[in-house]
């Protein structure tokens, strides 16, 4: 299975990186960039790699390596990858929450990976997943609540300091993140 998923996030990097190349606007682009191979790589693994949190997650862990390696703006790009990402998996069938946690998750911890913001990562993706959801019918409040909570707890993975800076970040920029976080201490 392992070799699997790297072989789709190389894949992915590789789909995103030469799509974008040449891009006048890439944080426009990028939207339908990635939902477009998001639909192409459920068709192609229909039956490897159809339920879960991995799919969206190897999708945005390529797509934001991406957009790293064409030299863009990683924090600029991450809203539409993710967006892009819950777009293609519920239109592919995908189910909503797997889309949104696996989605933010993983962009969570590509943030950390690439050296960028992990509150500003975490913020401009929990916005893009929840207009991704939006934008195709799905739950938005469900959507938010999925996508801070996965959020926080890739931060959490990550240590002290980057649960902080996203829990501050989210509590202060998305609405209803504080009400989702408090509860979760309690």
């Amino acid at each position: 299975m392992f070799s699997l998923i790297s072989r789709l996030v190389n894949g992915v990097k590789g789909a995103v990186t030469s799509s974008l190349k040449g891009a006048s606007d890439i944080t426009g682009t990028v939207v339908e960039v990635v939902k477009k191979v998001t639909v192409n790589t459920i068709k192609e693994t229909s039956g490897l790699i159809k339920e879960g949190i991995k799919l969206p997650a190897s999708i945005v862990q390529g797509a934001l390596s991406g957009v790293a390696e064409i030299g863009s703006s990683v924090i600029k790009s991450v809203k539409g990858v993710v967006k892009g990402t819950v777009e293609g998996v519920m239109e592919s069938g995908g189910s909503q929450d797997e889309a949104v946690r696996g989605a933010v998750g993983q962009a969570i911890h590509s943030a950390k990976e690439l050296g960028v913001d992990i509150g500003e990562t975490a913020l401009e993706s929990v916005k893009g997943s929840v207009d991704a959801v939006s934008s195709v019918g799905g739950n938005t409040a469900e959507a938010t609540k999925s996508a801070v909570l996965a959020a926080i707890d890739a931060a959490k993975e990550i240590g002290t300091e980057a649960f902080d800076s996203v829990k501050n970040t989210l509590s202060s920029g998305v609405d209803g993140a504080k009400q989702v976080i408090d509860s979760v201490k309690s």
